[in-house]
């Protein structure tokens, strides 16, 4: 009888075994059914994030908390427009995007004949508070930040009034044929008098829209009042976009910016090719960036000589390490290691990151020129090299100071510009 049960028994292992085989492809594709297709944020593991939530995680609840703050901040505001501006772009088109340069100030007083008090004299990291009046640049940043917190706040909380807010503010920007925004930057960064528009005011979009382009992908999942049609309409828009980043001539003078602008051209080119089906410009993109950006632009130590070269060094050398670890973080879904590599001097993503840690975390003074020094803004670059395997790094984050609003990493685990200073 024993020998008999034996038998029967392994049978019965040999066929739990066999349907084991079968059941659990099935199992882990359900767990990752239902992940955002994000670029630069790991879909899989916000989908784990929300799973950790929903089961109790009480810091996790902390967090979400913070994040629908800021999310209640936005029911109230917007949604805006490309169209009302006082006046319109240089070629005349209301639709178009327009925007001044942040660091650019009249020389004379303006009178009825020299209404801008022309010519206008550049003073680096000096924001003339006149570019926030009168042109689209402020209302652009309300719809990118207003965008990624309700739609990451309806994601954790499933609260209709965040996804259907988020729905509007994309939709009045970027599809009602009334309101939308053509889909180029010619007016970026004019300079009365001297510019319609310039290349450089491609950042007024590089820097902060890959957020928008994740969000669509997250309101993709199923969000209520963004349609199908929504989805469809998003999708042209960004490739109209693309189309214009990579083909124009403002495009590939940005392309060939040896400084922060070059790094975010290629991680919103990447971005945008990812999301929407170019995979291989987006893989070829993070690859270039090996020996096009990480070589020439980090020296050996870590340093970034030519952020270090400005006024708003702690800014700009944390600022440009967002474009880089999100790019990073692009490669991960196109196949490319950017963390891995290392330049001809030993120039990586971790030495850059490591360079900022002694100010990063109160041990020292940042010795380079700094007009206005914020601690917290090296905090989300620091999250990223920790989350991609930097030992030092991993050691720094209990140090960090979080920036104003919370810590949101937990929720949104992607570098952000967390200081106010633009351009």
């Amino acid at each position: 009888m024993r020998a008999r049960s034996r038998v029967r028994f392994g049978a019965l292992l040999t066929a739990a075994a066999a349907l084991a085989s079968v059941l659990t492809p099935a199992a882990n594709a359900t767990a990752h059914e239902g992940a955002p297709r994000t670029a630069v944020l790991d879909g899989e593991r916000l989908q784990q994030t929300k799973l950790r939530l929903d089961q109790g995680d009480p810091e996790l609840k902390r967090s979400v908390r913070d994040l629908t703050g800021r999310a209640d901040g936005w029911l109230d505001q917007g949604p805006w427009t490309v169209v009302d501006k006082p006046k319109p772009a240089p070629g005349g088109d209301v639709h178009d995007y327009l925007s001044q340069a942040p660091y650019w100030w009249p020389t004379q007083t303006p009178t009825a004949d020299n209404p801008w008090g022309c010519p206008y004299e550049q003073r680096d990291g000096q924001r003339n508070p006149e570019v926030d009046t009168g042109t689209d640049r402020q209302d652009a940043e309300r719809v990118f930040d207003s965008t990624y917190d309700l739609t990451l706040a309806w994601y954790y909380t499933g609260k209709k009034k965040y996804a259907e807010k988020a729905a509007s503010v994309l939709r009045t920007w970027f599809l009602d044929p009334a309101t939308r925004m053509n889909p180029n930057l010619d007016h970026a960064q004019f300079i009365p008098c001297k510019f319609d528009g310039r290349a450089i005011g491609i950042i007024d979009f590089s820097q902060s829209y890959t957020s928008v382009v994740d969000a669509i992908a997250i309101l993709g999942t199923g969000a209520p009042g963004w349609s199908k049609g929504d989805r469809s309409a998003m999708g042209e828009w960004n490739k109209d976009f693309l189309g214009w980043l990579v083909d124009s001539d403002f495009g590939k003078q940005e392309s060939a910016a040896q400084n922060n602008h070059g790094t975010f051209y290629d991680m919103q080119v990447a971005a945008l090719a990812y999301a929407t089906g170019d995979t291989a410009l987006a893989r070829r993109t993070v690859l270039d960036a090996r020996a096009r950006r990480i070589d020439p632009q980090i020296a050996g130590d870590g340093s970034q000589p030519q952020e270090l070269a400005r006024t708003r060094s702690w800014h700009y050398s944390t600022f440009d390490l967002v474009a880089y670890t999100r790019l990073a973080a692009i490669g991960r879904n196109v196949g490319v290691d950017l963390w891995s590599h290392q330049g001809p001097d030993g120039q990586s993503l971790f030495k850059a990151v490591d360079y900022l840690l002694p100010a990063a975390t109160g041990a020292a003074q940042w010795p380079h020129p700094e007009l206005e020094f914020h601690r917290f803004a090296a905090s989300d670059v620091v999250h990223a090299v920790a989350d991609a395997g930097d030992a030092a790094a991993r050691k720094a984050v209990p140090k960090l100071e979080a920036p104003p609003g919370g810590d949101l990493w937990a929720l949104r685990p992607a570098a952000e510009q967390l200081d106010s200073i633009a351009g």
